[in-house]
């Protein structure tokens, strides 16, 4: 279990294999811990499946416009969607892509982060600077090890359900 210092900050995401605990760092990255927290705690996370992971790499998630869907047309469109909130701004500091990190993922532009987040499996150094780090796993990094790769997977994961510690 996580020894949890800030419930408020805080995410909860249930994963088929237990729970991950991420700390959210909203002093380094302030809009897009408090967009985690609102997509959570609207439900718009839950069910939402891991559309890109890569080896070695990364598992991404996210996408609560097309991510959520059963049908594989709907899954492969994942990864192309946001929430209907606005973009956020880049919010790059100096801390490193380090494995358990949580990035904010975009497209070409810098500025066009919304809801798609992706979780490092190792060292990704050669992303600092370009991708927003806001938050890190603190405890349940076994459970992302474990989910399924692919881009997308064939039998996708999914965030059974994503809730801030403060109103689990």
């Amino acid at each position: 279990m996580a020894d949890i210092k800030d419930p408020e900050n805080t995410i909860l995401v249930e994963l088929k294999d237990g729970t991950v605990t991420i700390e959210l760092l909203p002093d380094v990255a302030p809009k897009h811990a408090e967009r985690m927290k609102e997509l959570a705690r609207s439900g718009q996370y839950d069910n939402v499946c891991f559309h890109r992971v890569i080896d070695g790499f990364m598992a991404q998630t996210g996408d609560v416009e097309h991510g959520d869907m059963e049908d594989g047309f709907n899954i492969r469109r994942a990864g192309t969607g946001g929430s209907d909130m606005p973009d956020l701004p880049a919010e790059f500091s100096k801390l490193p892509h380090d494995r358990g990190t949580l990035g904010a993922a975009r497209s070409s532009n810098p500025d066009s982060a919304n809801s798609q987040f992706f979780i490092n499996f190792s060292d990704n150094h050669f992303l600092n600077g370009q991708y927003t780090v806001y938050g890190r796993v603190i405890s349940g990094m076994e459970h992302v090890d474990a989910i399924v790769r692919g881009e997308p997977p064939a039998s996708p994961d999914r965030m059974i359900s994503v809730k801030v510690a403060a109103d689990a």
